[in-house]
């Protein structure tokens, strides 16, 4: 009677074990269902987007081969050139008003002091950079000059440049103690 009631304890057992191991083996069938079904409700979301791209591509390609849309090399060269005359007028008109702006002074009798602004001329390329020559301004250092002043003058003037910029463009120069009368270059920009 032992023997019947072990086995029929082990096999009881081993059902119940069955049984717990077909539960979790359930949860994970729902899991996984429950997993697939996501994935495929993504790729269906997914499928909708490409196909909305498509279309938007096939209506900018439509509309970029309409004549007239898009500027053409040739354009885009005579604005740049159209700009380029701009800004040399702005300059010519800049160092005209600072020409006007000394013969004011000189014919009022006021001497300028060494902190009026500097003088603009463009020079050629061939500033010191590391990326190759630049346009730019050569400026002579005069006492009691600082980078931040002779920016700060520059900027006043409508030419937009910072110390960084200054420094940069003159490699070995210690803002610390400039040497007046040494002449250094500022990066016209660009």
């Amino acid at each position: 009677m032992r023997k019947i009631s072990l086995w029929l304890f082990i096999f009881v057992f081993t059902a119940s074990l069955a049984r717990a191991q077909d539960d979790a083996t359930q949860q994970q069938i729902d899991k996984l269902s429950g997993q697939i079904q996501d994935m495929l409700d993504a790729q269906a979301a997914q499928g909708k987007r490409i196909d909305a791209l498509e279309k938007e591509i096939s209506d900018l390609s439509d509309k970029s081969n309409q004549p007239g849309v898009a500027a053409s090399p040739d354009d885009l060269k005579k604005l740049a050139e159209q700009v380029q005359e701009i800004d040399k007028k702005r300059q010519d008109d800049n160092e005209r008003i600072l020409k006007e702006l000394e013969r004011l002074d000189k014919s009022m009798g006021v001497s300028p002091s060494h902190k009026t602004a500097p003088s603009v001329s463009p020079t050629s390329p061939g500033g010191p950079t590391s990326s190759g020559p630049q346009k730019g301004y050569d400026y002579t250092i005069q006492d009691k000059d600082t980078l931040s002043a002779i920016a700060k003058a520059y900027r006043a003037q409508g030419i937009k440049v910072t110390t960084s910029q200054i420094l940069a463009a003159n490699p070995g120069l210690n803002p610390n103690s400039l040497v007046v009368g040494k002449k250094i270059f500022i990066p016209a920009p660009q």
